[in-house]
């Protein structure tokens, strides 16, 4: 292993997050690990992390989380890990402007803010790592989910642009495309989708009623779904590897479709979509 880093992780509640803190935290890494409720950062700080909250929608909480880190880190970080997200299912016609500015303000803005604030300390220390967790629907889209997709291609475009940008800097950006990772990510997305979507009116209403026995399915709804631990292994290398890569596909789907993409014919590509 390379020597030992400071990383700032945001999303560190459960899954990819959570996963990927322990296991650079067991191997030697100073972890920053960061939650959007006060009870997660409790838990956290108790199992033995350096714990802030840190709620991406919110503004003054970025900042108070980022002055908290630099304190804490004598201003010194080597990557920061870009992982707090979550999904709103929906049909693109049933998403309010306020439901897909919500959607916007955690897996874009926020995280947007949150690394320009970083930036300026990886520049002076000559050096950083900016690692992105985006997804397989971060360069293919699929049905009932746009306004994850738009937020994960819109990530996806800063994320590339950004790395053009820093050429030279020393500053590595890589973007990691999961696929389907064990989480609570399908749980919370159904409590979005019963909070903001209004089934019995739409023209979707009976697509929706097979959508929620796939929402409320436990463990693995789809196939090649994989354990955390596989995304914290590419973290892992994006962190310790002397040339980190630009894009770590994870779970076989992913591999697929970034190959499908190439080689196929648009129309063909979404007749597969549509039968995901």
């Amino acid at each position: 292993m390379s020597s030992s880093k400071t990383i700032l992780i945001t999303g560190c509640s459960t899954g990819i997050g959570y996963t990927t803190a322990m296991e650079l935290k067991n191997r030697g890494h100073k972890v920053v690990a960061t939650a959007r409720k006060p009870d997660d950062v409790l838990r956290l700080q108790l199992e033995g992390f350096s714990a802030f909250q840190l709620d991406l929608a919110d503004s003054n909480s970025i900042q108070t989380a980022v002055r908290l880190a630099i304190e804490l880190t004598d201003g010194k970080i080597d990557a920061l890990f870009n992982n707090g997200a979550f999904g709103q299912p929906g049909a693109v016609e049933d998403l309010s402007r306020d439901v897909l500015r919500f959607q916007f303000e955690t897996n874009l803005f926020g995280t947007h803010e949150l690394t320009n604030l970083i930036l300026p300390l990886m520049r002076k220390q000559g050096h950083g790592r900016i690692i992105y967790n985006s997804s397989i629907l971060g360069f293919v889209a699929m049905t009932y989910r746009g306004a994850y997709n738009a937020s994960k291609f819109a990530l996806e475009g800063l994320a590339d642009t950004l790395r053009l940008e820093l050429h030279g800097s020393n500053i590595h950006i890589s973007v990691i495309e999961p696929g389907p990772i064990l989480s609570d990510f399908r749980k919370n997305a159904f409590s979005l989708y019963k909070k903001n979507i209004d089934p019995t009116n739409s023209y979707y209403k009976e697509t929706y009623k097979k959508m929620e026995v796939r929402l409320e399915r436990e463990g693995a709804a789809a196939p090649f779904t994989l354990p955390a631990q596989a995304v914290a292994a590419k973290v892992i290398h994006a962190l310790e590897a002397k040339n980190p890569k630009i894009r770590y596909y994870v779970t076989f789907p992913t591999y697929l479709f970034a190959f499908l993409k190439r080689i196929l014919p648009m129309p063909w590509l979404d007749y597969l979509l549509r039968q995901v």
